[in-house]
């Protein structure tokens, strides 16, 4: 079941009409009916030519990349994001269900928008989600997290070098490579952005 947002809630996202020029990088779009977020916008005058906008955008819903030339005076829809923090409360077959952490109100997210990330998720973690009106649209987790290892091989006495690695498995059933001095019951750092071990936690 889906909750939807009680009317004390402010939509997440707000509209403003502005010129091309004002456009920046990481801005969200709504382009074509979309909402689509700018991940490269240069300025371009070839010779006697108008200048021009040359932007690389990805749809946010899809994940595809769309290549776009604005002129410099063309009217866009930039969309003001405001995100909040929710706790991650347990997995509902394609959805995760997250609370608000002030209002303890649940939403049930689309598991797709978080990524490949999603795999570091453990319960109790906090996420960041941004809604359009009732609709969320973007889901992020911590760049950084801190995961028990539930098996390795032993560690071998004396090695404490960081380029040799092996795998190791993670208490949300991930499959990650370490250093080989770390031992099964040991707590790492991970980059979710990569997969990438960090350091062992004291």
């Amino acid at each position: 079941m889906r909750h939807e947002k009680g009317s004390k809630w402010l939509d997440a996202i707000s509209n403003k009409m502005a010129k091309a020029s004002d456009v920046k990088s990481g801005n969200i779009l709504r382009f074509n009916g979309e909402l689509i977020q700018v991940e490269e916008f240069l300025h371009r005058t070839p010779g006697n030519l108008r200048a021009f906008y040359q932007a690389k955008m990805r749809n946010i819903k899809t994940g595809k990349l769309v290549e776009y030339r604005f002129r410099t005076d063309e009217e866009v829809t930039i969309c003001r994001v405001e995100t909040n923090d929710y706790q991650y409360l347990y997995e509902d077959g394609d959805f995760l269900v997250v609370m608000d952490i002030s209002s303890f109100e649940q939403f049930n997210i689309p598991r797709t928008l978080f990524g490949e990330s999603v795999k570091f998720l453990k319960e109790g973690m906090n996420v960041i989600i941004a809604f359009e009106s009732e609709e969320p649209i973007m889901a992020q987790i911590p760049s950084h997290v801190e995961l028990e290892i539930t098996y390795t091989e032993p560690a071998v006495k004396g090695d404490t070098s960081t380029n040799a690695l092996k795998y190791a498995t993670v208490e949300t059933g991930v499959e990650i490579k370490v250093p080989m001095f770390i031992n099964q019951g040991d707590k790492v750092k991970v980059d979710t952005r990569t997969g990438d071990y960090i350091e062992r936690v004291k």
